[in-house]
């Protein structure tokens, strides 16, 4: 199954993105007038994250990651394993592969890079994400690093599809202030924000292909 899906993924991905109309599906009223109204400062820090397919129970799959609470703007929210680019990184792909190994123990020379998606940048903590598609040909075993995550939820793709996972609900921010959000319900974990967004542009892709 993930063989014949990746390569229809690979040739969808070299070609023209949904883009931001498809990310900002899944933004907050305030993250869409920010993104129309800030450019992309030059002091903006680079980071990279993969969206790692794989195949479990006929169905093809993702691992996204419920990060731990601590003092900053991403406190306790899912994501996809990543972080920010290192002077040791030889591009943006290796900053992908490194953080996905540190992060949930996948060995980078296991993955195969498919494409990308469209970068976003998310204000608050001044990052340009790059996200990256990928995948590997067997069921993987994660071992999360326990500083940085604090469980591995593992999504289908036909969750991300399913329209009755998407919702709106009330979301405090770390500064207190309360919005009202869009957000995917994976698990009873509420997915909201950049990774929402990201999310959201690879769904409209999907459905543009007909699905799964």
């Amino acid at each position: 199954m993930i063989s014949e899906f990746s390569k229809l993924l690979h040739h969808r991905l070299s070609l023209p993105l949904p883009g931001r109309e498809a990310q900002l599906l899944m933004a907050h009223a305030e993250r869409k007038i920010n993104l129309s109204r800030y450019k992309i400062p030059q002091h903006a820090r680079w980071s990279s994250i993969l969206i790692l397919l794989y195949e479990s129970d006929n169905k093809i799959k993702i691992p996204l990651i419920l990060r731990p609470r601590y003092d900053g703007v991403h406190s306790g929210q899912v994501a996809f394993p990543g972080g920010k680019f290192e002077s040791g990184d030889e591009n943006l792909v290796n900053t992908a592969l490194r953080e996905t190994k540190e992060e949930i123990g996948i060995p980078p020379e296991h993955v195969e890079i498919l494409g990308k998606l469209t970068e976003l940048y998310i204000p608050p903590s001044n990052f340009l994400v790059h996200p990256h598609v990928g995948m590997i040909r067997y069921k993987p075993e994660f071992f999360p690093d326990e500083n940085e995550v604090e469980k591995v939820i593992e999504i289908s793709l036909d969750d991300l599809l399913n329209d009755s996972l998407v919702g709106e609900k009330e979301i405090t921010l770390s500064n207190g202030l309360k919005i009202i959000t869009p957000y995917f319900n994976f698990q009873s974990e509420t997915v909201w924000g950049a990774t929402a967004m990201i999310m959201s542009e690879l769904r409209v892709l999907l459905n543009e292909m007909g699905g799964v």
